[in-house]
C-alpha cells in the first residue's frame, strides 16, 4: 500500500470521512479537527480552501472553469505562468509542465523558505496548489537549450489549471514576504523533540523503523504528518500552539 493510501485509510478508520479542509486543518465526520502537517506534500503549504493565502487561486479556478476553458487552446491566461515563475525565481525562465517528475540530470527541486542556490540550470517547482497533485513545473533559464525529448514528453496545462497555478505562484511570492522564522519557531518546544526544523520544514528524528508507529501516534494525537519517512512535514502556519498539546501530554518514545 502506498503511503498516501495508508494515510487516507488510517484517518478514515479513526475519524471517518474528511468533510472540510480549511487553512491548516481537516474537519472529520466524527467532529474531530485534525492539524495538517502533511499538506499534500507541500502543495497546500499556503493553506486549504478559502483561507486568505489560497482563496484567490481557488476563486480563479472556479471562475475560469465556469467559462468552460478546459480545452487545448490558447487563452488570455496562456504565457502568464512563465512570467509568474520568472518573478518567483528572480530569473527569466522557460517552463515545461509534467505529470510526475522526469529523471533529469543536474535538475534540482526549488522550495520556498529554503536556501535555494542561484538558478543556473533546470529546477522543478511544485505548484503551491492542492488541486495540482502530480504536476511538476520544469523551469529552465532562457539561455539553456531545451531538448526535444523534454518538449515531447511535457504536457499541456488546460487554461483553467494554468490560471489557478499562476495565481497560486503569485500568492506564494506574497507569502514569502510575510511568513518568517518567528512564525515557526514558536512550536519548537514540542516539535523539535521529534523533528529537525529548517524554516517551516520538518525532518523526522525518529528512526525509519519506528516512523510508522510515530505517524500513527501523531494521528491519535490529532496531527497528520507526512506518511513518507523521507519526506518533510510542514509547520502549520498560524495554528494555535494548543494543537500540539496532546502530543506534549502523550510523548512518543524515540
Amino acid at each position: 500500500m502506498e503511503e498516501k493510501d495508508f494515510l487516507a485509510e488510517e484517518i478514515y478508520k479513526r475519524y471517518g470521512y474528511i468533510k472540510r479542509a480549511r487553512n491548516s486543518f481537516l474537519y472529520t465526520a466524527k467532529g474531530v479537527r485534525l492539524t495538517d502537517l502533511y499538506l499534500e506534500e507541500g502543495r497546500a503549504i499556503l493553506g486549504w480552501g478559502a483561507c486568505p493565502a489560497s482563496h484567490s487561486a481557488f476563486t480563479q479556478l472556479k471562475n475560469v472553469l465556469s467559462r468552460g476553458l478546459t480545452g487545448s487552446f490558447k487563452t488570455e491566461f496562456s504565457g502568464r505562468l512563465r512570467k509568474a515563475l520568472s518573478l518567483l525565481l528572480e530569473k527569466e525562465v522557460e517552463v515545461l509542465s509534467f505529470y510526475n517528475m522526469p529523471d533529469l540530470e543536474n535538475a534540482k527541486v526549488w522550495e520556498a523558505w529554503k536556501e535555494n542556490e542561484e538558478i543556473t540550470g533546470p529546477v522543478f517547482v511544485k505548484p503551491p496548489l492542492p488541486w495540482a497533485k502530480g504536476i511538476y513545473l520544469l523551469c529552465l533559464p532562457k539561455e539553456n537549450n531545451i531538448e526535444n525529448n523534454l518538449k515531447n514528453n511535457s504536457i499541456f496545462l488546460p487554461p483553467v489549471m494554468e490560471a489557478a497555478i499562476t495565481r497560486s505562484v503569485y500568492n506564494l511570492i506574497e507569502a514569502i514576504k510575510v511568513r518568517q522564522e518567528k512564525d515557526w519557531f514558536i512550536y519548537d518546544p514540542v516539535l523539535t523533540k521529534y523533528f529537525k526544523r529548517r524554516g517551516p520544514y520538518l525532518k523526522a528524528k525518529v528512526s525509519r523503523e519506528k516512523y510508522r508507529d510515530f505517524f500513527l501516534h501523531c494521528l491519535d494525537c490529532g496531527m497528520v504528518i507526512n506518511p513518507n519517512y523521507d519526506g518533510d512535514s510542514i509547520v502549520p502556519f498560524a495554528a494555535d500552539k494548543g494543537v500540539f498539546s496532546k502530543l506534549a501530554k502523550n510523548p512518543f518514545e524515540i
